[in-house]
């Protein structure tokens, strides 16, 4: 992988961390290092970035912490093959420390995903509808409470990748994960026709390629199921 060590100055110990990701960006952008790539042994980048072996393991270390690398043990030191891994972390720590709160998910949900299935609707692929089906039979096949609410993860996962949106894709997979608690709540009190319901219609709005429809359809799904979080009895 090569490098250009002119552009790399050394920092000190306390500045490590940043530099390393400042560092990484630029590896990034220049197209030395792709996700799932490999970096090179901790020699070489300790004398790449311009410090000693010791503070590089600790920013390394961290940096894992943050999804951002993954160390495998015998074998080195590799970027993330998925931004979503990224993501993850730092936004579950925010719900974890209910610094964003279940209702403000819900929120962004209701700005974004309206809009995310009406653009599916004008782009989904016949992949994108196949996973759609796909994710609706597994609903249907379900036995289990965490099969139930992987099949709802999945419909929605293929209806942002159908978005074509990239950014909302995997932004909004990240924010789904991180209301599966609350969402494992209300699948237990809900019976499982209900979101199925609201798939099948989002599903076919998007196959007759009408976007208002899924567009309504997504937002009263959203609602509905945020209407049974603040009050269970309302299922009736």
């Amino acid at each position: 992988m090569p490098m250009s060590a002119s552009t790399r100055t050394p920092k000190s110990d306390t500045r490590i961390t940043a530099t390393l990701i400042a560092n990484i960006k630029e590896l990034i952008s220049e197209g030395s290092i792709e996700p799932g790539a490999k970096f090179p042994p901790e020699r070489e980048l300790a004398k790449e970035f311009g410090v000693n072996r010791a503070s590089l393991r600790q920013a390394l270390k961290v940096l894992e912490i943050m999804g951002v690398l993954t160390q495998r043990v015998g074998d080195g030191t590799y970027l993330s093959a998925s931004a979503e891994s990224i993501l993850k972390e730092p936004l579950d720590f925010l719900v974890l420390l209910d610094d964003l709160s279940h209702y403000e998910l819900f929120e962004t949900r209701l700005i974004v995903e309206p809009e995310l299935a009406a653009r599916a609707a004008e782009r989904a692929t016949a992949e994108d509808l196949a996973g759609l089906r796909q994710a609706i039979m597994g609903m249907e096949r379900s036995r289990t409470n965490q099969a139930r609410l992987e099949a709802d993860l999945a419909f929605h996962d293929c209806v942002f990748r159908a978005s074509g949106n990239r950014i909302c894709h995997l932004l909004f997979k990240v924010i789904h994960r991180s209301i599966l608690t609350s969402m494992g709540q209300l699948s237990r009190r809900v019976t499982m026709d209900r979101p199925l319901s609201f798939h099948k219609k989002i599903y076919t709005a998007i196959r007759d390629r009408n976007s208002e429809e899924a567009r309504k359809t997504m937002q009263d799904h959203i609602l509905d199921a945020q209407a049974l979080l603040k009050n269970p009895s309302s299922e009736e």
